[in-house]
């Protein structure tokens, strides 16, 4: 039961459902001939006949042999990515619908990777605009083919750069939302995988939570705000660093995989400079008890959740 596992393995079968759940546009022409139920069908429009089907492959952007195209939000947005490599998983999901975002914001991720957040974080808030920062060269590459292949050039700019020398990529106090999904492990626990891509983005050996707590701090206008993921049995971790660097927690949600099971991530929202005092938001909710997703993390993934 997956109850009973630890929260590190629960957070893995919660990325593995949630890629399982991911539509990719490399479809067969089978799949596509069958599908007659309604205009979509798991998140992209239905294609019923041979014209429609080429139509379809026509639309489908160049791609290296290593990676793929994916869809996110019902197709809406669209996703580059390694098929052996670091891919999104269902927190960017969840940390996109949990920041609170005012129009004409500026807003910074750390640890952008392919771009994920930072699409979606630009489809929901159209008025706004995103940097990411990511320090690996072909993550960076992809991300910048994201943000091209979903046209969002003029609210989006990707910086390679480490931030842990930060200040040598952008003034400080330049933003006013900071948001970041940083590595969970440190450097040298549990499996460290061979693939660059994924050790770098699990585990903290180019820069830990500290690393990029400090650099948000920096980054942030007086009274800016940061939002993170993090796994819940580091959530003492979290909550005491971000306290250390001037942010103070002022939003706290648990996530939990299903109703009354351990909770196995933590969602945070903290203010520079704020004064102390948090709210402890209802709890989130992934799988109902057909183990089927909430009504919540439904409307999550397929983009209808409030779009501003």
């Amino acid at each position: 039961m997956i109850e009973s596992i630890s929260v590190i393995e629960e957070h893995a079968v919660l990325d593995s459902r949630y890629k399982e759940n991911f539509t990719g546009f490399q479809a067969t022409r089978e799949k596509w001939k069958s599908n007659t139920q309604g205009q979509r069908a798991q998140g992209l429009v239905a294609v019923t006949n041979e014209s429609e089907f080429a139509q379809f492959r026509a639309s489908v952007p160049p791609r290296a042999d290593d990676e793929t195209v994916d869809a996110l939000f019902d197709g809406r947005i669209r996703l580059y990515q390694s098929r052996g490599g670091y891919r999104v998983s269902l927190d960017a999901a969840l940390l996109t619908h949990f920041v609170q975002i005012k129009p004409d914001a500026k807003i910074v991720e750390l640890g952008a990777g392919n771009g994920a957040i930072i699409l979606m974080l630009a489809y929901r808030h159209p008025a706004a605009r995103f940097t990411g920062v990511e320090i690996q060269a072909a993550m960076l590459a992809r991300a910048r083919r994201n943000v091209v292949l979903n046209g969002l050039q003029e609210r989006v700019k990707m910086l390679g750069g480490d931030v842990r020398a930060i200040a040598a990529l952008a003034a400080a106090g330049s933003y006013d939302l900071a948001i970041c999904n940083p590595p969970y492990r440190s450097a040298l626990s549990g499996r460290v995988s061979p693939n660059p891509e994924k050790r770098i983005a699990r585990h903290e050996s180019e820069g830990a939570l500290g690393h990029f707590l400090r650099a948000g701090n920096y980054l942030l206008a007086k009274r800016g705000r940061m939002a993170l993921v993090y796994p819940a049995f580091r959530c003492v971790d979290l909550l005491t660093s971000m306290r250390t660097v001037g942010i103070e927690p002022k939003r706290l949600r648990m996530v939990h995989s299903f109703r009354g099971s351990a909770a196995s991530l933590v969602l945070v929202d903290g203010v520079k400079g704020g004064k102390s005092q948090i709210a402890v938001e209802a709890p989130l909710v992934v799988y109902d008890d057909q183990r089927r997703y909430t009504a919540e993390v439904t409307a999550m993934l397929s983009g209808t959740a409030g779009r501003i």
